[in-house]
Parts: C-alpha cells; structure tokens; sequence
C-alpha cells in the first residue's frame, strides 16, 4: 500500500504522511540531508541496516524516558557533535522517539529540521502525525511541549511485524478512538476484533490509511486545538489521570480504558444510549485491551484537576452523539464529580 497526505504548515511546504515501504521512500525524504537519527535501543537492535548510514543518539526505552532529563542529555550530545541549526534530525521509533526527537528539534538552538520513521502501530496513526511534541513532568503527560510538525513521517505497515502482541493492541485503542470521533465505518471495522484485522493485510493497511486520513484532516483544521483538534482526545482525559497513578498500563491500554470510561460518562449525560456504551465496551474487548483499571473514581477525579485541558474550575470532554459523531463540552468539576459519582 502506498499513499501519501500532506498536511498544510503556515509558511513552509506541507508535512508529507507517507504510507510505504521505509526503505523506498526515505532516501528521496532525506535529500539534501546528513541526518542525526534519534531512536531507542530496541530500534537499534532489530533495524542495524536502516540505521548504520546514519549518525545516532539513543535513548532508553519507556515512558520513564520521556522526561527533560532525556532532552539535556540529547542537547549534550548534540552539542558534542557539532550539530548547528542546520542540522537535521530523524527520530526513528515508537511515539515516545517521535515525541523527544520534535521537542529536541523544536527547541535546540531554537529549531532544526526533523523527520519521523513511525515503527508502532500508535505512533503511526497519532503520535507522530499532527505536530504535538513534549514530556512528561514529575509523571503527569506532556506538561512541556510545543507544536511543530515534522517535515514527513514515514509509516511502514511491514515495520509492526516485529511489534509484541500487547503494543500493536494498545495502538488499535487509538484507532478505534479515531472511529468513535469521526468515523463509524471505520469502528465498524474494528469490531471485527484482533485476530481478524492482524490476520488480513488488506484490512489492516486500510484501517491505518483511514485512522492517519482522520487525524490529518483534525489537524489541519485546526492545528493548535483551538476546537475541532480536542475531539482527538477522547479517551485520553481518563488515560492520563491512568497513567499518572498507575505504571501498570502502556498508553493504548490507559485509552482504552479511557474510551470505556468516557463512553460511559457519555451515556450518563444522555448523550449515548447503553447499547451504544456497551457496544464500544465489546469491540475494545475483542482487540483484546482492557475496559476497567484498579484504581478507584476518587484518584481518577483529583489527578484530572492537574490536567491541560482543565480551564478553571472547568474540564474539556469530548461528548459522542453517537458513534462516529463527536463534540466537545466544558463540564464544571462539580458536575463532573456527580457522573462520577464520587462522594
């Protein structure tokens, strides 16, 4: 499968998505280029042919990482190569690589160029599309970041292949959440469950090609969330305040959970009906994710007040109508206590 979206930037040509075998498509993406790849150990190990033209930094693995500690010491490093603002750099992995590698380029020397090759299933249809790069701070999602995007990202389906099973599951919630906000063919898709979209090539291509086509449009409506951009986080409000309290989860996991959770705020809104909840609640089982956490609604409520997308006293949610049709709402913390029924 081979496509290619761009995606509109003020003042500069289009961010290039490209959909296609990494090794035939790189090459002509980085010409003119003598790139500094940032990417992880286990890139490093499974793709030394990939990387071995190329000069690298890499970093650990895990979320743990993905900390400002990780970005000096990738300055330094820099800094030791005598990297300049001409310099380029290529971030070559899952979404925390692609995260780092924006933040770094974004802010070394005040901007460099930068690239992404996504190699899990969640960072090629979210993390690395749409020009949101940042870190965690003290554990809480992304508290220093920035919005640039990267002059391509290149997602190779073939690249998953050597993903474990939990990773390109925890990737399908993102997926399904696509679905839930925009799309109801494409959750209609994903209830067929796992076995059967890793099982069909076709499908799969399909259902990443369809996921990054919704993300895309999102974005270049409305690249630094003034509006429509807050529908891509649905799902994630109840994921962060998850993975704030619990290392239990990977990120697909925690929005997974999410996606239940907030399907079921939805529906105590009267904005879904049950059948509806339930439904969602099934096809994210058949991926195989999980739909419940062990950590009690009270927790869940106090990390949501350290937030981003908490305004005062107010909390952003994105509301479904239905599946495939979103919206998003303020809801008053007071309120939000009473659909969480918490005492």
């Amino acid at each position: 499968m081979n496509i290619t979206l761009d995606i509109k930037r003020e003042g500069r040509t289009p961010s290039r998505i490209a959909i296609d075998d990494v090794r035939a498509s790189l090459p002509g993406l980085l010409e003119g280029h003598d790139p500094i790849v940032i990417t992880d150990e286990n890139i490093e190990s499974l793709y030394p042919e990939l990387l071995s033209p190329y000069r690298r930094i890499t970093i650990g693995r895990g979320e743990e990482n993905k900390t400002l500690d990780t970005v000096t010491l990738i300055y330094r490093r820099l800094m030791d190569m005598g990297a300049d603002r001409s310099s380029y750099l290529l971030g070559i992995g899952g979404g925390i690589v692609t995260d780092i590698t924006g933040f770094v380029a974004s802010t070394y020397m005040r901007g460099t160029g930068f690239g992404f090759v996504a190699t899990t299933l969640l960072s090629q249809v979210d993390a690395s599309v749409g020009g949101k790069n940042g870190v965690n701070v003290d554990g809480y999602k992304n508290m220093a970041g920035c919005f640039n995007q990267p002059d391509f990202v290149v997602c190779d389906p073939s690249m998953l292949r050597t993903l474990p099973e939990r990773e390109i599951k925890g990737g399908m919630a993102e997926v399904i959440k696509a679905g839930l906000i925009k799309s109801a063919g494409l959750f209609d898709k994903m209830e067929a469950g796992y076995d059967a979209v890793m099982n069909d090539a076709a499908l799969l291509s399909d259902i990443i090609g369809e996921a990054i086509k919704i993300k895309a449009a999102v974005v270049e409506a409305d690249f630094k969330e003034g509006g429509e951009r807050k529908k891509l986080n649905f799902g994630h409000t109840i994921a962060h305040a998850i993975e704030k309290l619990s290392r239990r989860y990977i990120h697909g996991e925690a929005v997974a959970i999410g996606c239940v959770y907030e399907a079921e705020l939805c529906r105590r809104l009267g904005a879904i009906g049950a059948d509806d909840a339930a439904r969602i609640t099934a096809a994210i089982e058949r991926l195989g994710l999980p739909t419940k956490c062990d950590i009690d609604d009270k927790s869940l409520f106090e990390a949501l007040h350290l937030d981003k997308k908490r305004h005062g006293d107010k909390i952003a949610l994105v509301i479904l109508d239905s599946i495939g049709t979103s919206r998003v709402e303020e809801i008053g913390f007071g309120h939000l206590a009473e659909l969480m029924e918490i005492r």
